[in-house]
């Protein structure tokens, strides 16, 4: 994995921030986080009825067929780098899904701990809250294991190095040095854009790989169940915050997204390098240039854009305060 540079830890700032927030999450009913449409017992029960073992979907003679793309269009945004052919199309396509899925399981292994962290003080309280986000935690540690197997897979069946940025560790103790809420808010918006993704381009796409689908397919079944839990969580969190704290949380929320911005950006020459080592092809400086330009752009897209922008995570953030979900409108077109 590639190092994406320096981090700044202060863990104790994090610590002391959960328990001054304590009281909002220990609320016995008048919070904004319990009047959410989001009920924790109806969550559970949808998310048992949903609920897969890693063992059904993946192993066995369950296996990428290498033939096909894998990501849909809208997300690989391949179409666009008009001097590659359509093999060259396939190979770079399925480059951007080995890193999609492991990132995915990059940013799961911060909101395991942060999930955690937030139910803890509150395990004598709301049973179904309780039971509802030891859930969360607990299928998110089977994601971070099943995007683990499909990497494996992915290694044995393309045959070429694939780099993805990291490590995981490191990035988690980045995010996890702001402000909770800010955290959440980061939280939140990868669950919309993991149901944006499935619904709206992964969903109707008849040509993509069907094992690569079924693993989209099964994450987004489980996260749609998670979203509604960090709306809640989101809302509690912001209880006791007056608007200028909401603010730095938001300032916050952006400065993680700058972080993951520079991510990105080295995700893109890292599959540039996996490209012509696959290939064998050496771009031209022009080529490079456009390739860097438009990856770029697709990755910000699929990180940044399609979670910033989502109605239900505007929505959201217009209840913590109508100014910081106009300032993310304004913001959000230039991920797209």
């Amino acid at each position: 994995m590639r190092n994406l540079g320096p981090v700044i830890i202060n863990s104790n700032k994090y610590k002391e921030k959960f328990k001054m927030l304590g009281a909002a999450i220990l609320n016995n009913g008048t919070s904004r986080g319990n009047q959410t449409a989001y009920g924790f017992r109806e969550t559970i029960v949808a998310a048992q009825k949903v609920n897969w073992q890693i063992e059904d979907i993946i192993g066995g003679d369950r296996r990428l067929d290498f033939s096909n793309r894998f990501l849909p269009e809208p997300l690989a945004r391949v179409e666009k780098l008009s001097f590659l052919d359509e093999d060259e199309k396939r190979v770079l396509n399925q480059i951007r899904a080995n890193a999609y899925l492991c990132i995915f399981g990059l940013v799961e292994e911060f909101i395991l701990p942060f999930v955690l962290d937030h139910v803890r003080p509150s395990l004598d309280q709301d049973d179904y809250r309780v039971r509802a986000f030891l859930q969360f935690a607990g299928e998110e540690a089977k994601h971070i294991q099943l995007f683990k197997l499909f990497s494996e897979d992915f290694r044995r069946g393309f045959g070429t190095e694939c780099e993805v940025i990291g490590p995981a560790a490191d990035v988690a103790r980045e995010v996890l040095r702001h402000d909770p809420l800010a955290v959440a808010l980061v939280i939140l918006h990868i669950e919309w854009m993991t149901q944006r993704h499935y619904i709206e381009s992964v969903r109707a796409d008849s040509g993509i790989d069907t094992q690569f689908k079924s693993l989209l397919k099964n994450h987004w079944l489980e996260e749609a169940q998670h979203a509604k839990l960090d709306t809640a969580m989101v809302l509690t969190l912001a209880e006791t915050l007056d608007k200028r704290a909401i603010e730095s949380a938001v300032d916050e929320y952006l400065e993680i997204g700058g972080f993951l911005d520079n991510g990105i950006r080295q995700q893109t020459m890292l599959d540039l390098d996996a490209f012509q080592r696959a290939t064998g092809r050496t771009l031209t400086d022009e080529e490079r240039k456009e390739f860097i330009d438009v990856q770029h752009q697709a990755n910000r897209w699929v990180y940044l854009g399609s979670g910033m922008t989502h109605p239900k995570f505007l929505d959201t953030l217009g209840q913590l305060d109508p100014a910081q979900k106009e300032r993310i409108e304004a913001v959000g077109p230039m991920f797209c």
